[in-house]
């Protein structure tokens, strides 16, 4: 893959969406989904997901290692919890391979590092369109680090970067949803939040959709057009967040998904690296 020319490409294509991102902040802050399940508190009571009784297992993660041998030299800031999620697009194009997927996770992170003057990749995770899940920022995988990605926000949130681009045209794969909802619901469901709650969080900066210092809930699993003025993470992804709950609302209840990436029941893995699950120790926007 050509970085330097997908480079180009991406900073056109966000130029090209300024004018649609300036229409979403003079519409003010989106509508929070809905559900179609019937009101009341005994169906509220039958769809809530049952708290777990020990923080759920983590899914198979790429380690930082299996793609990136240099770690930036910076120290790592924690937080003490995850309140929510944020999902994004990359805004990358969605013809990989999964033997392309190092080099695209290296070009983030270079753009992230030497383009925006970030110490390490926005992101805390990221998910390619084979439902295989990576570690973004250093840590992210042991403690609730504090990541680059939804400006305002970055603090007790965790953020998916799902590497594609999402418009209204695109469908979004199986394997993404199912990969995404399972790190929700490992991040969440490991300080009791659930994924079909609302988190009330404080913005740290104004040129969020929410002046510094003010408060909002937002959806545990969220978009980050949801703090911020942006098409991100594409609308067909957006769409999908529902789905994203629903799945991980399952999971912490105890019920397995069904929705395999390759017909065979197992997500396709690229062949490098190792994948496990968490180490101890070690905004975008």
């Amino acid at each position: 893959m050509d970085i330097d020319r997908r480079s180009v490409l991406r900073r056109a294509a966000q130029a090209a969406t300024a004018g649609a991102a300036a229409a979403l902040a003079a519409a003010g802050p989106p509508r929070h989904r809905t559900s179609s399940a019937p009101a009341g508190p005994a169906a509220a009571a039958a769809e809530a997901p049952a708290r777990p009784s020990a923080p759920p297992p983590p899914p198979e993660v790429v380690r930082r290692t299996a793609w990136q041998a240099v770690e930036p030299p910076s120290e790592t800031q924690c937080d003490a919890v995850v309140r929510a999620v944020f999902v994004h697009h990359t805004d990358h194009p969605n013809g990989y391979g999964p033997q392309e997927v190092p080099e695209i996770l290296r070009s983030i992170y270079q753009d992230h590092r030497e383009n925006l003057g970030w110490e390490d990749i926005g992101y805390n995770f990221l998910v390619d369109r084979f439902g295989t899940i990576y570690e973004g920022r250093l840590g992210s995988t042991g403690r609730p680090v504090v990541g680059a990605h939804t400006m305002g926000f970055n603090r007790e949130t965790a953020g998916i970067g799902v590497i594609g681009t999402f418009d209204a045209a695109t469908p979004v794969p199986a394997a993404v949803l199912d990969a995404t909802a399972r790190v929700a619901a490992w991040k969440l469901g490991t300080y009791g939040i659930d994924p079909r709650s609302r988190s009330e969080l404080t913005s740290n900066s104004s040129d969020s959709r929410f002046p510094a210092g003010t408060s909002h809930s937002f959806d545990a699993i969220s978009g980050h057009r949801d703090a911020f003025c942006t098409l991100c993470p594409g609308d067909s992804l957006y769409a999908a967040l529902p789905q994203i709950v629903d799945r991980a609302a399952r999971l912490l209840a105890g019920r397995p998904l069904d929705a395999p990436a390759d017909g065979t029941g197992t997500p396709l893995r690229p062949a490098f690296g190792r994948t496990d699950g968490p180490r101890r120790g070690s905004g975008l926007f």
